[in-house]
């Protein structure tokens, strides 16, 4: 195996090289965590937000980092965390549903997704002191035209958000979702 050379330490990214391969390491967490959650009215819970990297408003699921907060989180608690503090929802239950690399070519960045279930509001969202988010609470049925007007105004959709409709109804195998306890 080729060596591993690091070409840049930051605060929350490492740089490294491994033979002509330059790859992103995260350093501030251990994964991150995609939530998939409709309300009881069955309205898809989506958020909004400027992202630098991409110089736009993106529409994504609600998502954050496992482990920044406290080491050893698990994938679970950080769903239920950045859940309530992004959409103001509280999870009765998380599902986790799978892990996998965000994108396997430029990271070794994991995301997992997970299922929430049984929803109660609890706060407005919007994010932490260091974040302005938006938060949409889209009609099911009409996700996927909501969806579309957005990328025709501009906004940059997060095509990991279509994997997480497919978890809306099904498991990773296909078999149908279980939503009662």
């Amino acid at each position: 195996m080729d060596q591993t050379d690091t070409l840049f330490n930051g605060r929350y990214l490492r740089i490294r090289r491994r033979g002509h391969w330059e790859y992103a390491e995260r350093t501030n967490a251990s994964a991150a965590v995609i939530i998939v959650a409709v309300t009881p009215e069955d309205r898809l819970l989506l958020v909004e937000q400027f992202r630098i990297p991409v110089n736009a408003r993106s529409i994504e699921m609600p998502a954050g980092l496992v482990g920044d907060i406290a080491d050893g989180e698990s994938v679970e608690a950080a769903a239920l965390r950045e859940l309530e503090e992004e959409t103001g929802w509280r999870a009765g239950r998380i599902d986790y549903l799978m892990a996998g690399p965000s994108s396997s070519g430029m990271s070794n960045e994991r995301v997992a997704f997970v299922r929430a279930l049984d929803l109660v509001r609890v706060g407005p969202g919007g994010g932490d002191e260091t974040e302005d988010i938006r938060v949409h609470e889209i009609p099911r049925a009409d996700a996927a035209a909501w969806l579309s007007a957005r990328m025709r105004e501009g906004y940059s959709i997060d095509p990991k958000l279509y994997a997480g409709l497919w978890f809306l109804d099904r498991n990773p195998d296909g078999s149908p979702a279980r939503r009662t306890p």
